[in-house]
């Protein structure tokens, strides 16, 4: 296989690989063995070696030398981290991106907001809220803080997973509600007030998350 078709191969693999972890099909601390995913993909194990950089990069397995991958977990610290992380730099993001973004993908995150709120299904909940979040996102043009920020949402993934399955009717009351204010927010152009929202959005999830340190037992 040449070069350019082990490429085409390893973010074919990559790509499937992806998606089946941040839908939860592979648990925190589960082993993806080489020879299985050659199997399964019917490839060579050089792609497979690639695509697994490739997922490493952007934070969804680890790799250990001469041993093999792991859905990468996260103990609560390593969590805690990551979130308050997430509540500095998200905002900095919003505010890159508010004044870019343009009436149709102003118009997508209503929808989104709308359609979240209507949702019963925590797994469609997590694909539509992921979209809102990186589509707000959207108007951003940086160099290092955009692919930071999508490395942090999948290596969290299935600790948001964790905390929709926790939440209440009020918490879930005050998820959506904080969905309309942001969207309201960046309808104006108030910079201020979106990033105001979204810091609380997220500093909401840490502080629930650690109200629960089982989820993060080996």
């Amino acid at each position: 296989m040449s070069t350019s078709r082990n490429g085409v191969a390893s973010e074919r693999i990559a790509g499937a690989l992806r998606d089946s972890i941040l839908r939860g099909e592979h648990p925190p601390g589960t082993r993806i063995r080489q020879e299985d995913v050659a199997a399964e993909f019917g490839a060579s194990r050089l792609p497979v070696r690639e695509a697994f950089r490739i997922l490493e990069a952007d934070g969804l397995i680890t790799l250990v030398a001469n041993t093999g991958a792991w859905v990468s977990r996260l103990s609560l610290a390593e969590c805690e981290e990551i979130y308050q992380l997430r509540e500095r730099i998200e905002p900095l993001l919003l505010g890159y991106s508010i004044l870019n973004l343009t009436d149709d993908q102003l118009t997508r995150l209503e929808e989104l907001a709308i359609a979240m709120q209507a949702l019963r299904d925590p797994e469609e909940f997590l694909r539509l809220d992921r979209e809102f979040h990186l589509l707000s996102y959207a108007g951003a043009t940086t160099a290092i803080l955009g692919d930071t920020v999508r490395r942090l949402w999948n290596t969290t993934q299935h600790y948001r997973r964790a905390y929709t399955r926790l939440l209440d009717p009020d918490g879930n009351r005050i998820v959506h509600d904080e969905h309309h204010m942001l969207v309201a927010a960046l309808r104006l152009g108030d910079t201020e007030d979106a990033e105001r929202v979204l810091y609380g959005h997220i500093r909401r999830t840490r502080l629930e998350l650690a109200r629960h340190p089982t989820l993060f037992d080996p």
